[in-house]
């Protein structure tokens, strides 16, 4: 099994918003944490298709996510923060907080399946966030590994070609219908997985499943039950 993480296993934008917020408050201004975790995760996509597009060469996402964060701040009234302050709120990433059934969910599954991230965040994020949340991975697989960011189609073809499988043994886990329909368009078997408050009240989450979707769950104890786990 294979996962998505940020929205299907972690809850970034909780996350993200309280860190912001944080810091504002110790430098004595407001900020609308949630305007800002919304701001920055906008930027997510269109940046990842300047390294698709060959606008900027290969670029990890931690550097990304800087390169997003530099362009919001002023916005915010955040302009006057430090370098050392703009690193470590940019590794906010790293510090996300697990929905509550995902380490229990994970754990239970992880008995039975291989269990691994397929994101893209790079290895480092991916290794500081299961260490903090406490995902129980074994192993971590995804785009800095192939270069490549998801939905192209190397980073779901590198899960099964890593682990010395078929892509019919292995099982894309997500929250996002685009990166299910990715991942069966290679061989994966999918499972959709959904998390209605991603993006908060007045988001617009997938909440149906579509003809990609092999399973199903309310959560991730819901996939160990289907499965068999």
């Amino acid at each position: 099994l294979v996962f998505d993480v940020f929205g299907t296993v972690v809850d970034w934008r909780t996350s993200v918003a309280r860190e912001v917020e944080d810091l504002a408050r110790r430098k004595g201004l407001r900020v609308d944490g949630v305007a800002f975790a919304d701001a920055w995760r906008a930027g997510y996509a269109p940046t990842m298709d300047r390294v698709r597009k060959g606008e900027l060469p290969w670029t990890k996402l931690d550097r990304l996510h800087r390169m997003i964060l530099e362009g919001i701040v002023a916005g915010f009234g955040l302009g006057g923060l430090s370098d050392g302050e703009r690193d470590s709120l940019n590794r906010a990433w790293h510090r996300l907080q697990p929905w509550p059934d995902a380490v229990p969910g994970l754990t239970r599954l992880k008995r039975k399946f291989i269990i691994a991230p397929l994101s893209n965040g790079n290895i480092s994020l991916m290794t500081d966030l299961a260490k903090h949340a406490g995902l129980p991975w074994d192993c971590i697989l995804g785009a800095e590994l192939v270069r490549h960011y998801k939905p192209d189609p190397e980073v779901y073809r590198s899960a099964a070609e890593f682990l010395d499988v078929t892509p019919a043994e292995v099982m894309m886990v997500a929250a996002h219908l685009r990166d299910l329909r990715a991942a069966k368009a290679e061989g994966l078997r999918t499972a959709f997985v959904v998390r209605p408050d991603e993006f908060g009240p007045n988001g617009r989450p997938d909440l149906v499943a579509d003809d990609s979707v092999d399973i199903t769950a309310r959560s991730f104890d819901d996939l160990a039950g289907q499965l068999g786990a």
